[in-house]
């Protein structure tokens, strides 16, 4: 396995009593893209700017290409860089704010002109170079930013909330649009956001953050599918946490709820405390029981929501509001407030997380 394109060794930032970092440690692959996810506070941003170089590390070392850069300034770091205002210079045209960084390295005028054309191809701007940010979208402007940070050809880019000023049919789009751009640079990249969906959609890892630390660093479908604590399990995504007792079964673990027992994803008892939970979109709801699904608990409906392609069921068992998301295909299958109806799952969809 080869060495790491960018470790955090232990890394930790204090600002006087208050620890924003605290003894974080992962590595990055060459080309990888990794998202740091974690709501306000979380720390995710401070350890981003600790590899720019923009915060000083309290303590613990950072690692670019196999070079110790914890005290290096941040225009020696080879680092391209997207804020979330994206920071563009207003009196600067588009060609003039993608050139800047070329010009402080010294590019002659020739290489940075063939550059700056190049660079507004790939973001989809050719043509755009003599207009200011002023007369840009918003969406325009986050290309503009992608654009400058690329241009100088960073060993690495890094992301901080790029696209968190924008509507949400646009940042979807933008998402995918920088994806393919990160997929075809091949550019290693620390991008950060709060938004679970786009790291989920982006990312090739997510890095979830709470207060200073790393709750669990995998794939998009390892956070999702098998959370590591009940703190992932709630963060990530809609989660309903199953009230009742864990106890062994005939064949597996079991959760009795009141007159009702649900099977668990589980061959033995936990050795620590853990929770059970069920993910929204798992559930189906019927008027009877379904032999297909291991799972059938009874309940009252509390509430429904209608999304347009689907439909949220709030529904009460044992006095916990359970939800289901179901896809609306069929209006004749809809239930109303009060109607009693059974959610329905299957075994490996009861998951356990540490408590």
């Amino acid at each position: 396995m080869s060495d790491p394109f960018i470790e955090y060794q232990n890394v930790s930032k204090h600002y006087g009593d208050v620890v924003a970092v605290d003894d974080v440690s992962f590595e990055i692959e060459q080309g990888e893209l990794v998202a740091l996810l974690g709501p306000s506070g979380s720390g995710k941003t401070t350890t981003l700017r600790m590899l720019a170089g923009f915060e000083s590390v309290t303590k613990g070392e950072v690692y670019l290409d196999g070079e110790n850069v914890t005290g290096i300034p941040p225009h020696k770091r080879d680092t391209g860089m997207v804020f979330q205002d994206y920071a563009l210079f207003p009196h600067m045209t588009v060609a003039e704010n993608v050139a800047f960084g070329l010009e402080r390295r010294g590019y002659d005028e020739d290489a940075i002109d063939e550059r700056v054309e190049e660079v507004l191809e790939l973001v989809d701007l050719a043509g755009y170079g003599d207009r200011t940010p002023e007369n840009l979208s918003g969406g325009q402007q986050q290309r503009v930013a992608s654009a400058r940070a690329i241009a100088i050809e960073p060993k690495v880019l890094l992301m901080d909330e790029p696209l968190g000023a924008l509507d949400k049919k646009l940042r979807d789009t933008l998402q995918i649009e920088l994806r393919e751009l990160q997929q075809q640079l091949g550019i290693t990249t620390l991008y950060v956001t709060h938004n679970q969906g786009e790291a989920l959609t982006m990312a090739d890892r997510v890095a979830v953050m709470n207060e200073g630390r790393i709750e669990q660093l995998g794939t998009p479908t390892e956070i999702y599918e098998e959370p590591a604590n009940e703190f992932v399990a709630d963060f990530i995504g809609d989660t309903n946490f199953l009230p009742g007792d864990l106890a062994d079964g005939d064949d597996g673990v079991r959760l009795d709820i009141e007159d009702a027992s649900v099977q668990v994803n589980a061959a033995s008892l936990p050795d620590s405390q853990q929770v059970a939970f069920v993910r929204p979109e798992k559930i189906t709801v019927t008027d009877e029981p379904d032999p297909a699904l291991e799972n059938a608990v009874e309940g009252t409906v509390e509430k429904v929501v209608f999304l347009g392609s689907k439909i949220r069921y709030y529904v009460d068992i044992a006095g916990t509001e359970v939800v289901a998301e179901e896809t609306n295909t069929d209006r004749a299958n809809t239930y109303d407030t009060g109607d009693i109806v059974f959610l329905n799952w299957a075994r490996q969809d009861t998951q356990l997380a540490r408590a």
